[in-house]
């Protein structure tokens, strides 16, 4: 992927996508305690600070396709979102945990269609659709996993892990908001 110049306006609010699913305050503390830092530590750097899809990512830090679990979606004239988590096909490992919000003026009608059958990780649709997509890193988090993030992610209340927020652009337009937690891990 090419280089591009993105605007200060392209920044996401966390809270807005865990509003999504989440109401403030208390909503927010089921999932987890968030704080923004300015670098992760070793292997979560190499898995959430670039520019690149998370799907592609993890499996190839894992050496393993994933499958994607949709555990909540809501479609309004504007967004479609969705809660998710990524599995690993043959071990069934929780890899990912996302939230995802798509401008629904932004992707052409096939696209959506598979994105809506909730069967594909975004990522791996987007690049089977030959969308033009630019993946920009807007922020890094250390999490401390609530109830929530901890049973979607089969992890312990107080676990720390980290994630990120993410804007892609789709065909040079601002067309989808994410935040992605990996789970704990280890080298490859």
């Amino acid at each position: 992927m090419s280089e591009v110049a993105f605007s200060d306006d392209s920044r996401i609010d966390i809270r807005d996508l865990l509003n999504e699913f989440y109401d403030e305050p208390i909503g927010h503390s089921q999932l987890g305690d968030f704080s923004s830092v300015a670098k992760v530590p070793a292997p979560y750097d190499s898995l959430l600070d670039h520019h690149a899809h998370m799907t592609v990512t993890v499996e190839s830090h894992y050496d393993e396709k994933v499958n994607v679990v949709v555990h909540r979606c809501q479609r309004s004239a504007a967004w479609y979102s969705r809660e998710i988590t990524l599995v690993t096909e043959r071990t069934g490992r929780v890899v990912q945990y996302g939230i995802v919000r798509l401008d629904t003026g932004t992707l052409d009608d096939e696209v959506w269609k598979q994105i809506e059958s909730q069967s594909t990780p975004l990522g791996r649709v987007l690049i089977d659709h030959n969308v033009l997509r630019e993946v920009q890193l807007c922020g890094l988090w250390e999490i401390q996993a609530g109830h929530s993030l901890a049973e979607l992610m089969r992890l312990n209340v107080g676990d720390r892990v980290y994630g990120r927020t993410a804007l892609i652009y789709c065909d040079r337009a601002p067309a989808i908001e994410l935040l992605e937690i990996v789970s704990p891990t280890f080298p490859s």
